[in-house]
């Protein structure tokens, strides 16, 4: 059995790798990769594996944009550390989600799923659509509004009123559109389960941008571009080439 992990954390890999041994000596381990860059490049360029272990979250967004560019039929598991993942979509399609911190056990039952589709045969495409809309349904309420402290005062700053979120020297903060730029307790990783994807975008490892504080978008080297935002900031926000064409269909929904 031939296995590729998607996973940003690298005691979580590594640990997640160590289970899967103990369960299945006979897996080979092809790769792990930490970005939806790096495991669309390597799917675009190998044969694909039997088996996907996927984190939901990864470095430059959600993994689901992996399968938004590549095809993929293997059967996939999940893992995530949020529990209202945790929903009756990922049983379509024989796909299967475990919850972290992994436990061996939930890790054996996923893999029993795995060796029962196997034995059944079904080849069946992965429908991402489906399980990305039960998603969708399943977590409509959204974070509406972050505490930040100022000086001695801690005060709430609406979402309506965020621009964009970046992070910067291990440090996260919020940029509203009049132009503060506040400190929050929140890493970009989190903020992917509390921002409403309609309005925010993770546009690289750094950024998350509102619709509207999108100004401008440039042609950039190698099929990137790179964005203008209001309020302007001094650093260059690029997005990937791979990311470029799902960017430019979330700007025109």
């Amino acid at each position: 059995m031939n296995v590729v992990v998607f996973e940003d954390e690298k005691l979580a890999s590594d640990r997640l790798i160590q289970l899967l041994k103990s369960l299945k000596p006979e897996a080979e381990i092809l790769a792990a990769m930490k970005s939806i860059e790096a495991a669309v490049l390597w799917l675009q360029n190998n044969e694909h594996p039997d088996l996907i272990i996927s984190d939901i979250h990864l470095l430059d967004g959600s993994s689901f944009e992996i399968f938004d560019q590549v095809e993929v039929k293997t059967p996939v598991i999940f893992t995530t550390a949020y529990d209202e993942y945790a929903i009756k979509a990922f049983e379509v399609n024989s796909v299967d989600y475990i919850l972290k911190p992994i436990q061996k056990e939930k890790l054996a039952s996923a893999l029993d799923k795995y060796d029962n589709r196997q034995a059944s045969e079904d080849n069946s495409k992965i429908d991402m659509d489906e399980i990305r809309a039960v998603i969708s349904g399943a977590s409509k309420e959204y974070k509406s509004r972050f505490l930040v402290k100022l000086g001695q005062r801690i005060k709430a700053i609406p979402i309506e009123k965020v621009a964009y979120f970046f992070s910067q020297d291990k440090l996260s903060y919020l940029v509203t559109f009049d132009n503060q730029k506040l400190p929050i307790d929140q890493t970009l990783e989190e903020l992917e389960s509390l921002l409403d994807p309609k309005h925010f975008y993770r546009v690289n490892r750094k950024f998350f941008v509102h619709f509207d504080a999108v100004t401008d978008i440039h042609p950039y080297f190698k099929g990137r571009v790179k964005l203008g935002l209001n309020p302007a900031i001094d650093q260059d926000i690029v997005v990937s080439s791979e990311k470029t064409p799902l960017f430019k269909r979330w700007l025109d929904q």
